[in-house]
């Protein structure tokens, strides 16, 4: 089998690729700070911080079947793995984002959709606004350097397993607990996802059949409803009942969409409800299999038990800030 390098390895998306890669007989060399968590078994991790330049100097001139980069909001981070790596290696695959986009409202848009503007400045930032700027010139820089041996990957929603965002977890562990339940009354909203092990299986075998191109890596189009209900379905107790509180509502009580503290993650407003109704029809034709968002599910609440379920969260309401929702809309 190959030879392969992920640049990252030790948290979510990174790290199922890497253990995908090991299970399909791979060598896996995973390159990162080692502070984020351990590396899949069967991998060797180079402890290297891309901040420091030359990071990634002691690997030049090693051949790679494969490389996997999944840098988050860093165009030095891309450049310099491109400068020492690009030449002796096979196939290159960047984890861009849906967030490149400059239209996030129009559903069913594919990858030729018009982008944000490119940020090309080197400087460090921690602005969420940047991100998709960011993304753009990386995967221009990626394309410049590597256009004929590159797959570019820009992510959707990806759930499942060792997420730490508290979004998509947020639900099976609510679901799970019974009970009434506040849910945004917009069951028709878009909504789409992909379990980490899925896009990660999708990324190796890529890498293995030198798929090229870009594709936006998401599943199917469903809608809120739907997805909540399947959750339901598969880990919600025997008292669970859902209560559909209208969205106006829900901003009134102070409730933020998508993420964050006091939110109800995967509810999205007017204006942004296209990054989650993306054509990901080409990713399907590429390959890419997506599992039901029931067992995506079952996997999250086993990390959500594993983690706590009453710890402090990253997204959603706590139970006393839906007790406090849930007073004002029961009879």
């Amino acid at each position: 089998m190959g030879r392969w390098l992920v640049l990252g390895g030790t948290r979510f998306l990174s790290r199922a690729v890497a253990a995908a890669a090991v299970a399909r007989g791979h060598e896996v060399v995973c390159v990162a700070r080692g502070v984020s968590g351990g590396v899949p078994d069967g991998t060797k991790l180079l402890v290297a911080d891309r901040d420091v330049p030359g990071a990634l100097e002691p690997l030049r001139g090693e051949p790679f079947d494969a490389v996997v980069d999944v840098a988050r909001m860093s165009l030095p981070w891309v450049r310099s793995a491109l400068h020492a790596l690009a030449v002796n290696a096979a196939h290159w695959t960047f984890i861009s984002t849906i967030n490149v986009y400059a239209d996030s409202t129009t559903p069913d848009q594919g990858v030729d959709a018009t982008l944000v503007v490119p940020r090309t400045d080197d400087t460090p930032t921690e602005d969420p606004e940047a991100y998709g700027p960011i993304k753009v010139a990386s995967e221009n820089a990626v394309r410049d350097t590597v256009g004929p041996r590159a797959l570019i990957v820009r992510s959707g929603l990806i759930c499942g397993p060792d997420d730490g965002s508290d979004r998509f977890g947020y639900w099976p562990n609510r679901f799970a607990r019974g009970g009434h339940a506040v849910v945004p009354a917009d069951p028709g909203q878009p909504a789409q996802l992909v379990d980490v092990r899925d896009l990660a299986d999708w990324i190796v075998r890529s890498g293995e059949e030198h798929v090229v191109g870009t594709f936006d890596g998401s599943g199917p189009r469903s809608t809120l409803g739907a997805v909540l209900d399947e959750i339901a379905d598969s880990v919600g107790a025997a008292g669970l009942e859902q209560v559909a509180v209208a969205p106006e509502a829900l901003t009134a009580a102070g409730v933020q969409p998508w993420s964050g503290p006091r939110s109800l993650p995967l509810w999205l407003t007017g204006s942004d409800v296209g990054i989650l109704a993306r054509n990901t029809a080409p990713a399907a034709a590429a390959g890419l299999r997506c599992r039901p968002v029931a067992e995506t599910a079952g996997a999250a609440l086993e990390h959500e038990r594993a983690l706590g379920p009453d710890r402090p969260r990253r997204a959603g309401l706590t139970p006393a800030e839906e007790s406090e929702i849930l007073a004002a809309h029961l009879p």
